[in-house]
């Protein structure tokens, strides 16, 4: 008779361990508590005392919960850093994407060419009157004969009267000549020019430079073509007494939405001996010379580094990223309350003795 009720106990404890609370059958997860908590029956029926006593001391599945639950929150920790590098990652690169789109990287050639386009040497030599205007070639200049006097010139050039872009009122004379174009053969002018008398402290006739002779001769108003080159383009000057030797460069710059040309400089001065008489030394002389530096053309571009596939690529890394730790997240609160919902069944059945 006692047999035959701890084998109707062991069925209904059995068939408790089956059913959850809502009546349903045995969930996937509770799996592991059935088979913890069967206790094996001796062939006679009775209950063995060593597995009796393991039903009594749960020190073992306590420790691997415990074991569990320490795991769980240092893998949460972990993707709740990948988690923050994953959106700082995104937020460097949206940055640097913006940065590299508004400040480009500048790009710079250099074109070899035969010859330039004759560009425009404008002149304001106020009171100082055009004595000689030459070509030569290849950095030759013969030496001068009676400095001082006209000579004969081959040069191209043309006279311009406007008002200052910045002065209405002041009136100023450019003499505006035709460039050398023939770099090959190392082509030069050379120009000198006679002050007779000066109010000013310093003896000085400044110059201008832009791009090309032609655009002056086919403009429709040359005045207004003077004050805009006067107003964009840079001032140079050079002094009496001294041969000024100019040699320029083209410097050809592309942006965004347009383009600029650049005209760069490099001067050597060397002082003129005067071995005019005494009563001609009087009126100061200007000696000028223009030629090109080199063959060679700058080109400089912007360009923008900013690369949007690639910036598009990261991006779209970092979000598949926050969605799987996003995903995971979910799966480890589920796994957390299922966990709780089975230690909370586990006490419960510790509570209620068996009968």
């Amino acid at each position: 008779m006692p047999r035959t009720e701890s084998r109707s106990s062991y069925q209904q404890f059995n068939d408790d361990d089956y059913y959850d609370d809502e009546g349903n059958g045995q969930s996937q997860d509770s799996f592991d508590e059935a088979e913890e908590d069967l206790v094996p029956v001796e062939s006679g029926g009775n209950v063995t005392r060593g597995d009796n006593m393991n039903i009594n001391s749960p020190p073992m599945r306590f420790s691997k919960t415990c074991v569990k639950n320490v795991f769980t929150v240092l893998l949460i920790f972990i993707y709740l850093l990948l988690t923050a590098v994953a959106i700082f990652l995104a937020y460097q690169t949206i940055s640097d994407f913006l940065n590299k789109l508004s400040q480009p990287v500048m790009s710079v050639n250099y074109k070899e060419v035969d010859s330039f386009s004759p560009p425009g040497i404008a002149l304001f030599p106020d009171n100082a009157e055009l004595l000689s205007c030459k070509h030569h070639y290849h950095h030759y200049i013969p030496p001068l004969v009676d400095p001082g006097t006209p000579h004969e010139r081959d040069c191209e050039f043309t006279e311009v009267t406007y008002f200052e872009p910045f002065s209405a009122q002041k009136k100023k004379r450019a003499v505006v000549v035709r460039g050398p174009s023939d770099v090959k053969n190392k082509e030069l002018i050379f120009m000198q020019f006679s002050q007779n008398e000066t109010h000013e402290d310093f003896s000085a006739i400044s110059y201008m430079l832009f791009a090309k002779f032609s655009d002056l001769i086919e403009s429709a108003n040359k005045s207004d073509f003077m004050r805009d080159c006067e107003r964009n383009y840079s001032m140079w000057t050079f002094s009496g007494g001294f041969r000024t030797w100019v040699k320029m460069s083209l410097v050809k710059t592309s942006g965004r939405n347009n383009e600029a040309i650049e005209f760069r400089q490099e001067s050597g001065v060397v002082k003129f001996n005067d071995k005019r008489q005494e009563s001609e030394q009087t009126d100061q002389l200007f000696f000028v010379v223009f030629e090109w530096r080199d063959p060679y053309m700058q080109e400089i571009r912007l360009i923008v580094t900013a690369n949007p596939w690639s910036s598009v690529g990261i991006l779209c890394v970092v979000f598949m990223a926050l969605f799987k730790a996003a995903n995971f997240a979910k799966l480890t609160v589920k796994w957390i309350i299922k966990m709780r919902k089975r230690h909370l069944k586990h006490k419960a059945r510790e509570l209620n003795p068996i009968s």
